[in-house]
């Protein structure tokens, strides 16, 4: 397989996996040990090709996201007295702020680890297995009693921090918030839809900082700079489909097939690993 389709199918995988509660960094590791350059993407890879399905989210919440911006400016900048409506929205703003604070400072005080040391697939499937166990409880046992108007302080720095966890790869960053927010008593689709939300400021800060070291050599380890685009335009477009799917899929289903295949996916990469198929 030539490397554009190499990089094409990562775009695919990138867009598959990056809302779903199954970690994208985790598959796109993963998928790169199978490819004929046997090469783990990297780090600048993943994150550049998020850029592509936080876009997607940026587009299909964008209505959205313009009542929480209008909102926040408006009370910040105007200091407008707002309607309770509103005031809702002008705090889940500074929230987003917030909770996008533990994972920017982590993110760039442990760049060299993550980009690293934690990108074994040792610890790779064995984290897959025990934030999916993780996730499973919070699911099971969180009550539906809370929406996102309901959001204040204290979830929100508790969701931020649970953001941060998604450093490293397995974890899942829409597994972690939604986890955190089922534990918390939000409803599987107010969860997701903020996972949604709170990731748009990491997500975009870092695929913006690898994307301007790639512009400088033209590669992303393994790819070129233009294959990486490729995929980057692939999973926007994948991710886009994604995101209306799974946004209707937890109105009545829940994470349980998820979860299940996360502890199944584990399970086989420490067997291989174990057996030398694969290496870490």
């Amino acid at each position: 397989m030539s490397q554009l389709l190499e990089s094409i199918f990562l775009g695919i995988v990138q867009g598959l996996t990056e809302f779903l509660p199954i970690s994208s960094s985790a598959h796109l590791r993963i998928a790169g040990t199978f490819l004929s350059s046997a090469e783990d993407p990297g780090a600048r890879f993943t994150a550049i090709t998020q850029i592509g399905t936080e876009l997607a989210v940026l587009i299909f919440f964008r209505k959205d996201i313009k009542r929480i911006i209008v909102a926040w400016f408006s009370q910040v900048l105007m200091r407008r007295d707002l309607p309770a409506d509103q005031k809702s929205l002008a705090r889940m703003g500074w929230l987003i702020i917030v909770g996008s604070l533990p994972i920017g400072v982590l993110g760039y005080i442990g760049k060299d680890i993550i980009a690293n040391d934690f990108r074994s697939l040792w610890l790779i499937a064995s984290v897959m297995i025990i934030f999916g166990l993780i996730l499973g409880w919070a699911d099971s046992y969180g009550k539906n009693l809370r929406g996102l108007e309901d959001l204040n302080a204290k979830h929100g720095v508790l969701y931020g921090i649970a953001q941060s966890l998604a450093l490293i790869p397995g974890v899942s960053r829409s597994g972690a918030t939604i986890a955190m927010g089922r534990y918390l008593g939000y409803t599987r689709e107010a969860a997701l839809r903020y996972s949604f939300l709170l990731a748009l400021p990491a997500v975009f800060g870092s695929g913006l900082y690898e994307l301007k070291d790639a512009l400088s050599s033209s590669s992303t380890n393994v790819f070129t700079l233009s294959q990486t685009l490729v995929a980057t335009v692939v999973a926007f477009v994948i991710g886009y489909a994604v995101i209306a799917w799974l946004l209707k899929f937890v109105t009545t289903k829940s994470f349980r097939p998820f979860i299940i295949y996360r502890i199944v996916l584990g399970s086989c990469l420490l067997i291989l690993l174990a057996a030398g198929v694969i290496n870490p």
